[in-house]
């Protein structure tokens, strides 16, 4: 891992100084069962390497960016939701909600969704 933050908790668990409850791990992302889910299926996939934000990205970080995706799909299948759907989102940046301040993938399902996904919002796909 050539990017490492000491004090962010995924950099920790990508290097498993702190334990998770892993779904798949390869060369380049980790994937791990939310410790606060939303769903039956709350699995968070992770680069190993640090990388703050999505606005962070780098064209030299496209394999990072495409890894994150690909895992989706074996996370899908492995926690059964691949034929029924899930959502995969992303947070990013503080209006977003994104509490951690490393790129992370939120891939959730087992249960039929909404949308739009903001409470007490009630418009239809598209709508303004």
């Amino acid at each position: 891992m050539t990017r490492y933050d000491p004090d962010c908790i995924f950099c920790k668990i990508a290097t498993g100084h702190i334990p998770a409850n892993l779904v798949y791990k390869n060369d380049h992302v980790a994937a791990f069962h939310d410790i606060n889910p939303v769903a039956p299926v709350h699995v968070l996939i992770i680069p190993l390497e640090h990388i703050r934000s999505l606005s962070d990205l780098k064209d030299s970080d496209l394999e990072i960016a495409a890894q994150i995706l690909l895992a989706a799909r074996i996370v899908a299948e492995k926690t059964g939701v691949l034929e029924s759907g899930y959502r995969l989102v992303f947070n990013n940046g503080e209006d977003a909600l994104q509490s951690v301040g490393h790129i992370h993938a939120h891939l959730i399902g087992g249960k039929t969704m909404g949308w739009p996904p903001f409470a007490g919002r009630e418009v239809a796909h598209g709508q303004d």
